[in-house]
């Protein structure tokens, strides 16, 4: 049988850890544990079982939970999945702190392409560029706070590569616009691009938004292989040919590991602090 540490009710003990409040942790771990048995969501007994508490806990928190919209019960399952309070939080969530961990970064690849260099993150209507450095002697389009669709660019390839496949048949319902005449607008075709994609670890992209932009992108993932960013490597098909998207790729790949090791450490420094 499982048993709670400290107080059933969740109440801080003498001589925890300051600072922690251990309920309140409980439930981050639940929502973690929800989150990730998306989108099939789980049952209150594994969601239990994997966080280290009895069920009644499990059930307590979940259901106060569940109140505030944060996690969403089917009735017909008893299956948790996250719930819609957490997406218009993450929606609203700033950038700025993953723009810091990573600026150096986009900057390294950058000097060493000699190309433009970009960080972008998912939003609800697509992808919006949100870190961006341009070698001086290149002149280049600014797509800083621009949003691009998701089966046109390389960006949108690499993180629709890593996405769960119910969440990538729900990203690309309906028809493809076709921007050029590369843009590939088959969602079969498409969905073969994306498997070999995650095959080489990066996306490419050859004319599919603007005929003479090429490029490659790589995604940030956690801990839990989901992606949170994606870094670019793009410029005009002239500097950018097919020939160079292997060793490109490569950088971008470095890069994207590094920006996920930053942000690891960063986060593991918080929990500790």
């Amino acid at each position: 049988m499982m048993v709670d540490a400290g107080d059933p009710d969740g109440q801080e003990q003498p001589g925890a850890q300051s600072g922690r409040v251990q309920s309140l942790e409980r439930a981050i771990s639940l929502l973690n544990a929800v989150a990730d048995s998306s989108p099939e969501g789980e049952t209150v007994a594994n969601l239990a079982a994997r966080c280290g508490l009895n069920r009644a806990t499990a059930w307590r928190l979940l259901a106060t939970m569940e109140r505030h919209s944060l996690v969403e019960r089917d009735p017909l399952t008893s299956r948790y999945s996250i719930g819609f309070a957490v997406a218009r939080m993450a929606t609203a969530a700033g950038v700025d702190g993953l723009v810091r961990r990573a600026h150096a970064i986009v900057e390294r690849v950058s000097r060493q392409t000699g190309e433009t260099a970009n960080l972008a993150v998912a939003r609800s209507l697509g992808l919006t560029y949100v870190d961006e450095v341009t070698p001086p002697v290149v002149l280049s389009a600014k797509w800083l706070g621009r949003q691009v669709p998701l089966h046109a660019t390389s960006t949108g390839k690499a993180l629709l590569a890593w996405l769960p496949a119910a969440e990538v048949e729900s990203l690309l319902a309906g028809p493809l616009t076709a921007y050029t005449d590369t843009t590939i607008t088959d969602q079969t075709r498409l969905l073969s691009e994306l498997a070999l994609t995650k095959e080489r670890g990066y996306g490419v992209c050859v004319g599919e938004m603007e005929p003479n932009l090429y490029g490659v992108s790589a995604p940030v993932l956690d801990e839990h292989k989901h992606p949170i960013a994606v870094v670019s490597i793009w410029g005009p098909k002239d500097r950018v040919p097919e020939e160079r998207f292997a060793a490109l790729g490569a950088l971008a790949g470095e890069a994207a590991a590094d920006i996920a090791h930053a942000v690891a450490r960063r986060e593991g420094l918080t929990e500790r602090s």
